[in-house]
């Protein structure tokens, strides 16, 4: 049962759904709720930026056969595999769910979880935070170049302004919060705990403004219970041909168990803390309600089995090799 518990974070997201379906915001109290979700996103990507090291991320790149291989399985793989979902669609899957997935398999890989997750497998934790820290680093551009390609003009796409939002709310906060680093970053390490509130509270926020802005506009009704289930066979397929091919890959390529365990974690994970905000900034709030379903649902979907494998790494590994405790 501990294995199918679902991840508290991901309740307090569906408890914000079951609110904005019932009492959702509209009128001018939608707006100002709109402009409140555009100050979070960009509160949430300086507070990336203050947080994240990035000589952490440099001194690392030394290993950079295994972190071309993960940014390989994040940039490559799972946008080609995304794409190849678009046979479901629009017959099987309606056109914001293909373009939920689409914009699902094109972000950058989790921070937190592929970590903890490697920690726990007693893989390679210093090359998994720099991978995990560059994939991040690289989604901030490369995931909104990579929707402006590959999303069609007939579905939603990346106009002009949406280009200058995604600067204006995602790079230029990282940047500051980067260059503000060296005056604030050890009072954000000491501040974590209340700090990640901030986080997931203007996570929470997006998603209220953007599923308020969905029942406004009626687009629930648009979605039915099958391709609901055809989008949950999509996603454990997703995971599923992912860990096949980071696992076997790894190994066909020589890399040794603990690399291969940092492979298979960081390159299998999608990111819900970056992707949220950006689907906001990528796709408005009206269509971004079921653009995310899927990400949601993924999301948790990777958690659980990572989890498990994760255990039986632990369970399988060497008796005289080191346990690694991560805390990030």
């Amino acid at each position: 049962m501990a294995k199918l518990r679902i991840d508290p974070f991901i309740a307090a997201i569906l408890a914000t759904v079951g609110i904005a379906s019932l009492l959702p915001a509209s009128g001018g109290t939608a707006t100002g709720f709109g402009i409140a979700s555009n100050i979070a996103v960009g509160l949430l990507f300086f507070l990336y930026g203050a947080r994240l090291s990035s000589q952490e991320a440099l001194d690392g790149l030394r290993h950079w056969r295994l972190h071309v291989t993960v940014l390989a399985a994040t940039f490559v793989l799972f946008p080609l595999l995304g794409l190849a979902t678009s046979v479901l669609s629009p017959s099987l899957l309606t056109s914001p769910l293909y373009t939920g997935v689409l914009f699902l398999c094109l972000l950058p890989s989790t921070v937190q979880s592929s970590i903890a997750f490697t920690s726990i497998a007693k893989g390679n934790v210093a090359a998994a935070i720099c991978s995990a820290s560059v994939s991040n680093l690289l989604g901030i551009v490369v995931t909104p170049l990579l929707v402006a390609v590959l999303l069609s003009s007939d579905g939603p796409g990346v106009s002009g302004s949406a280009v200058l939002n995604i600067v204006l709310q995602l790079l230029v906060p990282f940047i500051a919060g980067q260059l503000a680093r060296r005056w604030i970053g050890a009072w954000i390490k000491q501040h974590s705990a209340p700090l990640k509130l901030v986080d997931r509270g203007s996570i929470l926020l997006v998603v209220y403004t953007a599923f308020s802005e969905g029942m406004t506009e009626g687009i629930w009704h648009k979605l039915d219970i099958g391709p609901l289930l055809v989008l949950l066979g999509v996603c454990v397929v997703l995971l599923a041909v992912v860990l096949t091919v980071t696992g076997t890959g790894a190994k066909l390529l020589g890399f040794d168990r603990a690399d291969r365990i940092t492979i298979l974690f960081c390159g299998s994970k999608k990111s819900l803390a970056s992707g949220l905000p950006m689907a906001t900034v990528l796709f408005g709030h009206a269509q971004v309600g079921l653009i995310v379903l899927p990400l949601m649902l993924f999301h948790q979907i990777q958690l659980i089995v990572c989890a498990a494998l994760a255990r039986r790494y632990a369970r399988e590994a060497p008796a005289d090799e080191p346990g690694q405790l991560v805390t990030a």
